[in-house]
Formats: C-alpha cells, structure tokens, sequence
C-alpha cells in the first residue's frame, strides 16, 4: 500500500464502549464482576471491575477531543464518538494525516494493568479475552489501517503465552504487558526466568513485546492535593513519560535482551529527549562497574539500538539527538486521544519537529521504521 500521508502513528488509544465486556462475558458466571459502568451518587458514571472501581480519572480517556483538555468525561454520553468510534477514528485520522494507527487500550489500562490487578486468574483472563476479541472484531475488522495489539494475563505464565498464541493467530500485531507486573499483584520480578517462554513467544511469533508509560501510578510522582485539575494534569502528563526512565534502566540490565536477541520492544509514551542522556549514563557504568566480566557481551546503548524503540510525538529537543539514539529505533505517534496528543494539529507539530531534518530520515521516523516493526507492506 502507498502511504497517503506518510506517517504510522505508533500509539494511540482506542476507548472501550459500555459492551464491550457485558457482551462478551457470561453474566452467570460472572454478575457484577464483568467490567461495567455506574452511575455515581453525584450523576458521574465510572467503571467498576470485580466490585472495584477501576484507576481512571473519567468514563473515558478522551482529552484531545474534550473542549477543555485537562478534564475527562464523567458520563458515557458525554463521550465524542471520535474515540470510541472505529468509523469516526479513520476520519479523525485523515483529518490529522494519519495512514495507520497503533492501538493500545484505555479502560483495561494503558498496557493491561486493569486486569493485572485481579486476583483471580480466571476471571483475568475472561477479561483479557472478551478485550482482544473485542479489538478484532470491531476495529481491526473495518480497516487495515488499525494495528492492533493485544493485552495478556499476568498469571500463570503458560496462560500468557496461550493467549499471545490465540491473539496473535486471531491478528494482533503487538503484546501489551505491564512493566512492573509485581507491583501490581503478587507475581514475578519481570526478570524472572519463569518469563521466558514470553519473550520466546513474541521473539518466534515476530511480534513486539509493547510496554506503556503509566501503567504503574507506583513510579510516578502523586499530584499534590492542592494543585487544580489543570495542574494536576499536567503533572501527571509529564511524570508519566519519563517514569519509564526506570523501566528502560532495568531492560538494559536484565539480560533479557541478551538472551533473546530477535525479540522487539518498544517503550510507548516515553518522549525522546532523555533517551541520550540514558543510553550514554548506562554505558558510563557499564564500563565502570566493568560488566563485560559479568557475561554482557555488548553495552546498554548497542543492545537498545538492536532491540527497542522510543516513541516521540512532539519532541524538537529529542529529535536532535537521533543518531545518539539510534535512527533505528525512533518511532513516532499522535498520542490520540490523550490529552497531550498533538491531534489535530500533527501535521503542524511534525513540520516543527523535523525542521531541517533530512527527507530519508523523516520518513523512516515517521513510517518506516513504524512499518517494519508490525508488517506494515507499504511503498
């Protein structure tokens, strides 16, 4: 396919509606646990999943489309129809000069967290399921120019790998996984071997293994209570990015990368300025704490180079130090319908960012490496 408007972006959300769960999941077995809305004592409406009201700050994620930016919607109806609309989502794309669109999820946790809290593993994936099958059947199934990308239960381990098989099959194109699973119930370090049989699983299956800034409030700094709603979200839309400081630390020291050197990974949300500053600290100790005694055979900055990607959607300072980087390994977003999303007004946003940027290097930023990445056959 030729790109119309030469960009893939690389994350953005879709918004589950209120049937998505209640259609798919047997209310005999399961009742009120099955993710669903309720009205509030105050007219608000929230989700609630097993019993518990679920950590999103609105009914929806929905930012960009809302009048006032910083404030969510706090009732289904008050929710546009561009985000929660496939139909509407491909006019909102051609309006901001997108060719294809990345999907992560928003009522199941910007990487899946909403359902790694439950204790239950059964119920999870009952979840999880509904959620991947959901995303197939009503996104991927209207258009080619949804990339979708499924979500996974935290526990057993064999259950993970059984439904990245199933979803991938179905035609996910990506796996969303919380980077901190142990904060958010009691599994595994991430490092753990017990999780191998996942990383080996994308690594065969050719799929990339998604982490996205946010999906543990535990790493980020908490909104002081007096800051308004404005502040407080822009508080939490600058935390949020460089929270996965912490994350991609810890990869580049796991030695999961080592072990499995085809496996792809890509850190949503980040933001691309600080990526220098820590690719260039951790092979300073690297070469301080003289690890290539300790069975690393290449630095931090070449395994990232190799392996991962960093996703930028505004970012003049962190464009400048693409090589440093690495080319390779930039991908590129709207953020729709965050609030921080440059929608729709990305063209604009992109001309700015990559003024004075080599034409070969814009398009492999914006689309090529984006198209490599999940398969995307374009020309």
């Amino acid at each position: 396919m030729t790109l119309k408007y030469g960009f893939i972006s690389a994350d953005d959300h879709v918004q589950e509606h209120p049937q998505v769960w209640t259609k798919r999941m047997s209310k005999a077995q399961w009742g009120d646990r099955i993710p669903h809305i309720e009205r509030q004592s105050d007219g608000s409406e929230c989700w609630v999943v097993d019993g518990k009201k679920i950590d999103l700050s609105g009914v929806a994620i929905a930012g960009a489309a809302m009048a006032d930016r910083a404030r969510e919607p706090q009732r289904w109806a008050d929710v546009p129809s561009v985000v929660s609309s496939p139909r509407e989502r491909l006019l909102a794309m051609d309006a901001d000069g997108v060719d294809y669109s990345v999907l992560y999820p928003s009522v199941a946790g910007r990487a899946g967290e909403t359902f790694g809290r439950l204790t239950d593993p059964a119920l999870e994936l009952a979840c999880v399921q509904a959620y991947n099958d959901w995303l197939i059947e009503e996104w991927a199934s209207v258009s080619p120019r949804f990339i979708p990308q499924c979500i996974v239960p935290l526990a057993p381990v064999d259950a993970m790998v059984k439904e990245i098989e199933r979803a991938v099959a179905k035609g996910h194109r990506g796996v969303v996984l919380p980077s901190v699973p142990m904060m958010l119930r009691d599994v595994p370090h991430i490092n753990e071997p017990v999780y191998d049989p996942v990383w080996q699983t994308c690594q065969s299956l050719n799929v990339p293994v998604c982490f996205h800034a946010g999906a543990s409030r535990d790493i980020q700094f908490p909104a002081y209570s007096g800051f308004s709603p404005e502040i407080a979200s822009a508080l939490e839309a600058i935390t949020r990015p460089v929270s996965t400081v912490l994350v991609v630390a810890n990869f580049l020291f796991a030695q999961i990368l080592d072990r499995f050197p085809k496996l792809k990974v890509v850190f949503a949300e980040t933001t691309l300025a600080w990526a220098a500053y820590e690719l260039e600290l951790a092979d300073h100790q690297f070469e301080r704490q003289r690890l290539n005694t300790e069975g690393y055979d290449l630095t931090p900055s070449q395994l990232f180079k190799r392996q991962c990607h960093f996703v930028g959607w505004f970012d003049t300072t962190g464009l400048k130090t693409r090589q440093h980087i690495g080319l390779d390994s930039i991908l590129w977003s709207t953020n729709f319908p965050q609030s921080t999303s440059t929608w729709p007004e990305s063209r604009r946003a992109i001309a700015r960012s990559f003024e004075g940027i080599p034409d070969n290097e814009r398009h492999q930023v914006l689309a090529g490496n984006a198209a490599k990445l999940y398969n995307v056959a374009v020309h």
